[in-house]
């Protein structure tokens, strides 16, 4: 009789390596197959740990979402007033969130998803909830919501444009939006 091979990261690894397929060939590219090879893991591992692709998308993009929002609020929490968070939004969105082209791919791909499935747009409204969150800590509501989606719209175009952009130009307007 064979042993079963106790493995208590297997899940953790799946969910990491579907991930890492997604950020190579999309959602529409991502397959039980592909995902336990990247994991290393039998493929009847897949449904004996998801149910579904969505539960294992939804997993995934879930510790997507909290990994940035991590960075994000580890990058912002060290501001203690209005010009250091102007300091800090200009690091993020430079620097943090435009080093990883597998954040931008996972980013548009969650989004993509969101705009189709409610069970998507619950992470990507739980994410926006935790980034207006630490932004609040210096600013009210409204700010919070509108540097939350200056800083979501420059980490696209600025990850998408072959020019490189100003840091000046994103200063200046994090200092207009914080009335600075």
């Amino acid at each position: 009789m064979a042993t079963r091979r106790y493995d208590p990261d297997r899940r953790d690894r799946i969910i990491d390596a579907a991930l890492a397929v997604i950020a190579e060939g999309g959602v529409a590219g991502t397959s039980h197959r592909r995902v336990a090879d990247r994991a290393g893991v039998p493929l009847g591992s897949m449904t004996y740990h998801f149910t579904s692709m969505d539960e294992l998308l939804r997993e995934a993009f879930t510790r997507f979402a909290t990994r940035l929002s991590e960075r994000f609020a580890t990058r912002l929490e060290a501001a203690t007033d209005l010009d250091a968070l102007a300091t800090a939004v200009v690091h993020l969105v430079h620097d943090e969130l435009t080093t990883g082209a597998d954040d931008l791919v996972l980013t548009l791909e969650l989004y993509t998803l969101a705009a189709r499935q409610p069970a998507f747009r619950q992470i990507t409204h739980d994410w926006m909830r935790r980034s207006r969150e630490v932004l609040e800590r210096l600013v009210d509501a409204r700010t919070a919501y509108e540097l939350d989606a200056l800083i979501e719209g420059l980490f696209i175009h600025i990850s998408l444009d072959p020019t490189p952009r100003d840091r000046a130009v994103t200063r200046d307007a994090v200092r207009r939006i914080l009335s600075l």
